[in-house]
């Protein structure tokens, strides 16, 4: 029997997290349980006290694919490098200058979501391919491969 696969991810602040990663996947934030039009009607009707109500958040693939991320607030900012990251292929089957140029473009789309740069490695005609490697806004590194 096959299984599925949720992403986790801590943050400091889920809402903000949750926004980032819905834009740069291409992903929805979890719609609230049914008979409810928001998180926060739900949370207060399960008795959530105000102040737990950005605990968690999720993001979800509209078309039902791609694997739930879910963020967990925990107390700390991201200390130290992933040893885990996800690649985000958004240039499958360009090469070279092409390949590059399509990176750049979502470089800059997702710096403008909050994300950082951290650095880029080019095409050697050998092995590697090249990606640019990111930061979320709180941290977490990511590539655009």
């Amino acid at each position: 029997m096959g299984r599925t696969v949720q992403i986790t991810i801590d943050a400091v602040d889920p809402a903000r997290v949750a926004e980032f990663w819905a834009e740069a996947l291409g992903y929805e934030v979890q719609a609230p349980p049914s008979g409810f039009d928001t998180w926060e009607q739900a949370l207060t009707a399960f008795g959530v006290p105000p102040e737990l109500h950005n605990s968690r958040s999720a993001v979800v693939d509209p078309d039902g694919v791609g694997p739930r991320v879910f963020i967990q607030q925990v107390p700390e900012a991201k200390a130290g490098k992933n040893r885990l990251h996800l690649d985000l292929r958004v240039a499958p089957g360009l090469v070279d200058d092409e390949r590059m140029a399509a990176l750049e473009a979502e470089c800059e789309r997702l710096t403008a979501l909050g994300a950082t740069r951290l650095y880029r490695v080019d095409p050697d005609g050998r092995m590697e391919a090249g990606f640019i490697t990111m930061a979320d806004p709180e941290g977490n590194e990511f590539c655009l491969d």
